[in-house]
């Protein structure tokens, strides 16, 4: 099982001076991890110091980035073969970390799960639903939780998809479905989360963000696994031509152009997934031989 000083601990942190250093000093007292790493977003409070005097190693940005800039920064700058991520306004547990860990030895990635009645509100809750069914749906595997920042991975896996991640708050949703996709082994946990202790509101709108989310779910999907993608629009423009087709002849007694355009694209769609299936292929190729 791998062990505490084999951890970094990663924390993005933006505005966030009255929770971080609580949070660390719990960690810090729990146990000897290899490393506590904050990176600092460009706050305009005193996060940063906060958070040296409590025993982190700071890594500052000049300016506000985004989540997903600060998890690159912190993934890229780790020195531990493991990484544990987790938010710094106090809403996950540090004595949940020993049950991800422990899971690093069978799992590339385990992701914290929150139940539906942990969710800030109901309309996030239901949202986050929503995303969790549909990116179920499109990568044959249960998520269980897209949007949890509390993940724990192998740094050299993670190193593998960090560029990838976008610098918005959509990192979890881009990191999970690339270990998914890539044939890696993921593991949700039922977490317990935790109301925040910071005074300001989540910078994450569920609803007004869904759209960025489904986009992120297409492309990651896109690119590891474009037939999921083209081949069901191959098959509903073919079934509608041919439809449309067989109507016209059983009444009017001729072929339409429509329903020839419509097969037609349904023939490009489909040999257009096969080009990109194999492009995707050829991706893995290439990290399998830099693994090796």
């Amino acid at each position: 099982m791998p062990t505490s000083d084999r951890v970094s601990v990663l924390i993005p942190a933006y505005n966030e001076e009255s929770s971080i250093g609580n949070l660390i000093e719990a960690l810090v007292s729990l146990n000897a991890w290899h490393e506590v790493v904050v990176v600092d977003d460009g706050s305009s409070d005193h996060t940063a110091e906060v958070a040296e005097q409590a025993g982190a190693r700071v890594i500052r940005h000049p300016y506000n980035k985004g989540n997903g800039a600060a998890v690159k920064t912190a993934v890229r700058s780790c020195r531990g073969e493991f990484l544990l991520l987790m938010d710094a306004d106090g809403q996950h547990d540090p004595a949940d970390i020993e049950a991800f860990v422990s899971k690093l030895d069978q799992y590339d990635l385990v992701v914290g799960a929150r139940s539906f009645s942990q969710q800030a509100s109901f309309s996030r809750g239901l949202g986050n639903k929503l995303l969790n069914q549909f990116a179920s749906m499109l990568v044959e595997f249960p998520i269980k939780d897209l949007t949890s920042g509390f993940r724990a991975a192998r740094r050299d896996k993670f190193m593998e998809f960090v560029h990838l991640l976008p610098n918005g708050f959509s990192y979890p949703t881009t990191s999970t479905l690339a270990f998914v996709r890539a044939g890696y082994n993921v593991l949700f946990i039922p977490i317990a989360g935790k109301q925040r202790q910071t005074q300001s509101t989540s910078k994450m709108r569920p609803w007004r963000e869904g759209w960025r989310f489904v986009m992120i779910i297409l492309r990651m999907v896109t690119l590891f696994s474009p037939l999921r993608i083209f081949f069901p629009m191959a098959l509903v423009f073919f079934l509608i031509g041919a439809g449309y087709m067989a109507y016209t002849i059983a009444t009017e007694v001729h072929v339409t152009n429509t329903s020839v355009l419509l097969i037609t694209g349904a023939a490009v769609l489909f040999l257009f997934g096969l080009l990109s299936e194999q492009v995707a292929a050829l991706r893995f190729e290439r990290l399998d031989q830099k693994g090796d």
